[in-house]
């Protein structure tokens, strides 16, 4: 095991898209690794936008199509289901190739949001939804995948924190422009239509993203374009990796089903029950969420470091500390739970993502990414509906909130099921089964 590298260049030598808050770049990356992970990271930033763009927007959604508190636990469960069939897509990365399937996503993706802006009905907009969400994890997790065989060992826990970081801007971005939701042309629907913005960067991905080495250097890289046996590598991953699939499963479910519900009624929690209006919420999430979005890159640096289950399980013990901290804190203080939450539940996803990816083999990593995808879409769909239930009985939300909050307890200890990937080349972690 190579030790781990701790030089970094200034940040004053960072490229102009890696913001300096985020820290420099180590010296083993070069130009063409940062042109790839610069390339890459436009997929993210809209991932992160529709994801926030639902949690923002809940109120306005739940006035077009009049929903209720009970109404909205099933709409936006329903609504994250949008995973599931990104589950069949990511074996195409496999398949025909990482290149190919970013692209089409990013196209299926975008042509998603602007019909979402379209939708006259609540099962128009959650049908329309699944589609997009379909597109969009399965753009995301081939960047993830990308980033994974690109870079060296020593800093793949570094790439992934910086394209985490980089894309958490689109966090910011709906954010920010969900704080003039009043003012915007059609409203909420005008948001989505923004969506539609990927494809006019697609000739330029289509242009300047090659295709993995590793994903090259493989015997049969299914370049024929054949669809035959294009999901044996669903039955394969769970034959030859049963407890890393499991133990991917058990961490991907539990810790969404805690993190999904406690950030997808904060801002209806504090517009609702504490009488803050769009404009000071947007105003809010942009000035502390910078704090909260440094914990991608800082999780990379120190996954790398330290390891990725130790930093992982950490995470995962405090979040339903500082969940609780932001449901029954005072107003007054409520940014700095709310800044915790983000730099946890950010830090989880990098190294959570990292493993999802490093944990399997070159023929199957596609695959085991979009295990991980079926299982973060299942974990925040329960956890949604779980809290839909205790809601109903308990006629409080913080309190069901909290609850549900306590499944990461379970994710921290299903952590160690699976091996160390941290500075261990691929093909040494996914030699054998641990």
């Amino acid at each position: 095991m190579s030790a781990p590298s701790s030089k970094f260049r200034s940040v004053r030598q960072n490229p102009w898209w890696i913001p300096r808050f985020l820290g420099g770049v180590p010296h083993e990356i070069g130009p063409a690794q940062l042109h790839v992970l610069g390339i890459v990271t436009i997929a993210m930033l809209f991932e992160n936008y529709d994801v926030v763009l639902l949690a923002n927007a809940l109120p306005q959604l739940a006035a077009t199509f009049g929903l209720d508190s009970v109404d909205l636990g099933w709409f936006t469960g329903l609504t994250r289901l949008g995973a599931l069939p990104g589950f069949f897509l990511l074996p195409l990365a496999d398949r025909f190739g990482r290149r190919r399937l970013l692209l089409i996503s990013i196209a299926g993706m975008s042509a998603g949001s602007l019909l979402t802006a379209l939708a006259q009905s609540p099962v128009q907009f959650v049908l329309v939804q699944i589609a997009t969400r379909s597109f969009i994890v399965s753009a995301a997790m081939t960047s993830f995948v990308v980033i994974s065989e690109e870079f060296p060992a020593t800093s793949r826990g570094w790439g992934i924190g910086i394209l985490s970081g980089v894309g958490a801007v689109g966090f910011g971005m709906g954010t920010l422009l969900y704080g003039a939701v009043n003012w915007l042309p059609f409203g909420w629907r005008g948001l989505y239509a923004v969506g539609l913005t990927p494809l006019f960067f697609l000739p330029l991905i289509a242009r300047e993203l090659r295709e993995t080495a590793r994903f090259l250097a493989q015997p049969d890289t299914g370049a024929s374009g054949s669809f035959r046996g294009v999901l044996r590598p669903i039955a394969r991953l769970l034959r030859q990796y049963p407890r890393r699939v499991l133990a991917i499963a058990l961490i991907a479910a539990l810790s969404n089903a805690g993190i999904g519900p406690s950030f997808q009624f904060i801002s209806q929690n504090l517009q609702t029950d504490r009488g803050w209006t769009p404009g000071n919420f947007g105003l809010f999430a942009i000035v502390f969420g910078v704090f909260g979005i440094i914990g991608n890159p800082i999780a990379g640096r120190l996954g790398d470091r330290c390891g990725r289950r130790l930093v992982t399980a950490v995470a995962l013990v405090l979040f339903p500390l500082v969940t609780v901290a932001f449901y029954f804190g005072p107003a007054s203080l409520v940014a700095l739970p709310w800044t915790l939450m983000v730099f946890l539940s950010m830090g989880t996803s990098v190294c959570v993502r990292a493993l999802a990816t490093e944990l399997f083999p070159t023929a199957y990593r596609g695959t085991g990414a979009g295990s991980l995808a079926l299982r973060e879409t299942v974990g925040g769909t329960a956890g949604l509906l779980i809290y839909t239930a205790v809601v109903s009985v308990l006629a409080n939300q913080p309190v069901a909130i909290s609850l549900v909050s306590l499944t990461c307890l379970g994710a921290a200890a299903s952590v160690f099921l699976v091996p160390e990937t941290a500075r261990r080349e691929l093909e040494e972690v996914s030699a054998n089964e641990a």
